[in-house]
């Protein structure tokens, strides 16, 4: 129980990475399953995790997208969330033939299923919709921030960016995507003073309700 209080305690939205320590692939490879099992409203998951590796991109991205802050650049590696724009039949169809396949289910069992997930998600408005995925990329970031910190791996979660060129120099129209959030990971640097701000927050007193 401790354990998981004091990782919180040490977790902070880091803002000067050690540009020269890099995360490792063996930790990436975790990084990248938890991402994946992040939990998703139906389990449909309707956005995609680009992994921005190209220093000539992430220097682009930095300066003309991000506002010039340096994490987009100096962080170990650079973490997009993009939301499906292109939700529809199709891609719930794509989703009931991997649980008919994953689970060795017959897809004639599933139509109720079907039915719910195009009633509750598919046949909504294409704002509701794009409202949604972004959610659910959402939900996928703070599953990430939760567990890097058990890593001891920093990250900084980050909305101070201009989406549409996030997408244009990303090219990810091409690809039915849309940035919702960004993170960026790696190691803090000693001189980065918020690393040793104590974190304000409301007491238990302000922040919970109790309905009896």
């Amino acid at each position: 129980m401790n354990n998981i209080l004091e990782e919180y305690k040490w977790r902070y939205a880091t803002k000067k990475f050690n540009s020269d320590k890099k995360i490792s692939d063996k930790e990436m490879s975790v990084i990248k399953e938890v991402m994946r099992l992040a939990p998703s409203s139906y389990g449909l998951q309707p956005y995609e995790i680009i992994i921005v590796e190209n220093d000539k991109i992430r220097k682009k991205l930095c300066e003309k997208a991000g506002m010039n802050q340096p994490q987009i650049k100096d962080a170990s590696h650079l973490i997009v969330f993009a939301y499906n724009t292109k939700i529809n039949e199709e891609y719930l169809n794509h989703f009931i033939d991997k649980v008919s396949e994953t689970r060795s289910i017959p897809k004639e069992d599933l139509k109720s299923r079907h039915q719910l997930m195009s009633t509750a998600v598919i046949q909504q408005s294409e704002e509701w919709k794009k409202n949604w995925a972004k959610n659910q990329a959402y939900l996928g970031l703070g599953n990430l921030l939760s567990n890097v910190s058990r890593l001891k791996i920093d990250a900084c979660p980050m909305e101070g960016f201009n989406a549409e060129k996030f997408d244009d120099i990303l090219k990810l129209s091409d690809k039915n995507l849309s940035t919702a959030v960004i993170a960026t990971l790696g190691y803090r640097d000693e001189s980065d003073d918020a690393k040793d701000a104590k974190k304000v927050r409301k007491t238990e007193e302000e922040f919970f309700n109790y309905i009896s």
